[in-house]
């Protein structure tokens, strides 16, 4: 009993917060032992995650020559058995609220953030979008280069949120919106120049011929993205998760309501 971790202990040692801990313990992320009415934590385990979930690193310059990082369209997507029962986040969510609410998030931390279920359909629109996101995805098929970047991030499950290189070569991380248990959606947030940036002309013909654009389009608008240095980044890596909290607190909420009035027409109909 001596060798296991307090909750306390464990969020010093991965660097999250006691909500993440819990959500992991109940997802089977994490395993734990009940001790009275405290969580309890091996060591071991905990060294586990450790190493399979390093702090997250900002790609860099040969990180981005195999633009676009997910891999081949005609490759299947990784999933995790539990997406497939995702559906409806857009009846669940009220949207005039979490655009509003994703508005200002994206305003405020300097980043491009939209809302997806988890097939990474987006249900909100883009929020604080970007030059070059603006100038390159214009239309449906554009905007499937981005679902298909948000569709394989939704099937690698992570620790905690890290960035990672879309289909435009920038910087982008989720954080997953619950209703209880289950996953019902994603938080991204994006439109971040990694370190160095721009690309080089090369780069720019690659990631042209990949999204079937005009580089030109690419290079008149390749400096109008979101800069912002290690601390900056590591800072809005803090926030991802958490925005993605406020939305399944409001889901849970609604679902609750939803449930009360369901149990009060029951009890009139008698």
């Amino acid at each position: 009993m001596a060798d296991l971790l307090t909750t306390r202990q464990v969020q010093e040692m991965l660097h999250l917060d006691r909500t993440t801990i819990y959500r992991f313990v109940e997802n089977g992320q994490l395993p734990a032992v009940r001790v009275g009415k405290q969580w309890r934590f091996a060591q071991t385990d905990i060294d586990h995650l450790l190493h399979k979930a390093p702090r997250p690193a900002v790609p860099n310059r040969q990180t981005l020559a195999g633009i676009p990082t997910p891999p081949d369209p005609a490759a299947p997507l990784p999933t995790t058995g539990r997406h497939n029962h995702q559906a409806g986040l857009a009846d669940l969510l009220p949207l005039a609220c979490a655009q509003m609410i994703q508005d200002t998030f994206a305003e405020a931390l300097g980043v491009m953030m939209v809302i997806t279920d988890m097939q990474g359909q987006p249900i909100t629109q883009v929020s604080n979008a970007c030059g070059l996101y603006r100038a390159v995805i214009q239309d449906a098929e554009g905007v499937a280069h981005c679902v298909r970047t948000w569709q394989y991030l939704a099937g690698t499950p992570t620790l905690q949120p890290k960035f990672s290189a879309s289909e435009l070569g920038l910087l982008c991380a989720r954080g997953l919106i619950r209703a209880g248990n289950e996953l019902k959606g994603m938080v991204f947030i994006g439109g971040i120049a990694p370190s160095p940036w721009p690309p080089t002309p090369q780069e720019i013909n690659a990631l042209a011929a990949s999204l079937d654009v005009d580089p030109a389009s690419i290079t008149a608008n390749v400096n109008d993205v979101y800069r912002l240095d290690r601390t900056a980044q590591e800072r809005t890596l803090e926030f991802v998760q958490r925005i993605a909290d406020v939305f399944s607190h409001i889901l849970e909420d609604r679902q609750a309501l939803t449930g009360r009035l369901q149990a009060i027409g029951a009890l009139c109909a008698l």
